[in-house]
């Protein structure tokens, strides 16, 4: 007898790259799979970002680990879903004798592997309208790519139907959650297994499940700027500032010396949580952010002070100033002081799965992969 269209193996909440990872995880063992969402489409932090799958900087151990392999995921997905991969690689400028020093213990690291320190006269080989010639060197790292997430996501979602009968039920609401039953405003569906990734919702569903781990949530500005007149060769940018903001440099023994001078030198970029990523789109514009301020319900205004430290900061980075801002906006996602992920067994047949370090993009495919698997194995 054939199966209801209302039964699954596994029933995902949530449709934003943590459930769609899953989704995908799932389907690639031939499960039957349904997604729901109360939105028409994805509309948070999976397309309010760079789309910039970081492997370098990532901390060491798990999280490295599962950047790796994410980012192998998202080349294999990228292929077969037809999502354009924008830029490959990543350049860290180090615009200090300090953050120098960082880079040189980061590069002594296993994490370092096929990473190479760039002299500063030799920035300009990795493309034009750097100010070169300020900078105490660069890291160049060869394993990140780049993708559009606002168009990455839904074509994701498409590739997971298509190629995989990923059942979608949009503009749905989950009132409860626990296999074998998922309780929506149309309906009941019925799941073996039931896997919740709320984002940054912490009241929803399992709410006091998710209290327990002391989440707050992370807002952040971004902004959209102008084709800029420079040499579109280069890699997605970061600045020293972010040294003191990843993990994967901020926990090596040079990284304080950093944050002191930081501090000192650039105490309201640090205070609000400024560092410089640059990412180029497809149609030659630049993604450009970001800040991190932290509240349980972040308000949601954007104020430009905020927007004015990203541009600073690009400022001293690129020879021209920065070119008109098109676009701005804003997200929020889960964050935690003690935790890069939850994941939450409240039953065997039940699993609650937040990122909770703004790294979604970057580990969510690996993180997804080894829930998967704990489950069916």
């Amino acid at each position: 007898m054939p199966s209801s269209p209302r039964s699954f193996d596994v029933a995902i909440v949530g449709a934003g790259i943590c459930g769609l990872a899953h989704a995908l995880a799932a389907a690639r063992r031939g499960k039957r799979v349904v997604v729901v969402d109360r939105d028409q489409q994805a509309n948070g932090a999976s397309i309010r970002n760079f789309g910039f799958v970081t492997v370098t900087g990532q901390q060491a151990g798990e999280c490295w680990r599962r950047a790796r392999r994410s980012r192998d995921v998202w080349a294999e997905v990228a292929e077969a879903a037809k999502i354009p991969v924008l830029q490959r690689g990543l350049l860290v400028i180090a615009r200090r004798p300090e953050a120098r020093a960082v880079l040189e213990q980061f590069l002594a690291t296993d994490m370092g592997a096929q990473c190479r320190l760039v002299e500063p006269g030799h920035v300009g080989t990795y493309g034009a309208g750097l100010r070169s010639e300020l900078f105490a060197g660069a890291l160049y790292s060869p394993h990140e790519i780049r993708v559009e997430s606002r168009d990455a996501i839904p074509r994701l979602a498409d590739h997971l139907s298509e190629r995989y009968g990923v059942a979608f039920w949009r503009e749905t609401v989950v009132h409860a959650a626990a296999a074998p039953r998922l309780e929506t405003s149309r309906g009941i569906i019925e799941a073996d297994l039931v896997i919740v990734c709320p984002g940054d919702d912490f009241h929803t569903l399992h709410a006091d499940r998710i209290a327990a781990y002391g989440l707050t949530r992370c807002k952040l500005h971004m902004m959209r700027l102008a084709p800029p007149r420079f040499d579109e060769r280069l890699p997605v940018i970061m600045s020293d500032l972010g040294l003191i903001r990843y993990l994967g440099y901020s926990e090596l023994p040079a990284a304080p010396a950093l944050a002191r001078r930081l501090a000192a030198e650039q105490g309201e970029h640090v205070a609000n949580g400024v560092h410089l990523i640059v990412a180029r789109s497809a149609d030659h514009s630049l993604v450009v952010g970001d800040s991190h301020h932290y509240a349980a319900t972040p308000n949601p205004f954007a104020p430009t002070a905020v927007d004015d430290l990203i541009l600073d900061e690009y400022a001293q980075i690129f020879q021209s100033d920065a070119p008109p801002v098109t676009e701005r906006w804003t997200g929020t996602y889960a964050s935690a002081k003690d935790r890069l992920t939850v994941v939450d067994k409240p039953s065997e047949a039940l699993r609650i799965v937040l990122v909770t370090s703004g790294t979604g993009a970057s580990i969510s495919f690996a993180l997804a992969e080894e829930v998967v698997a704990n489950l069916f194995d």
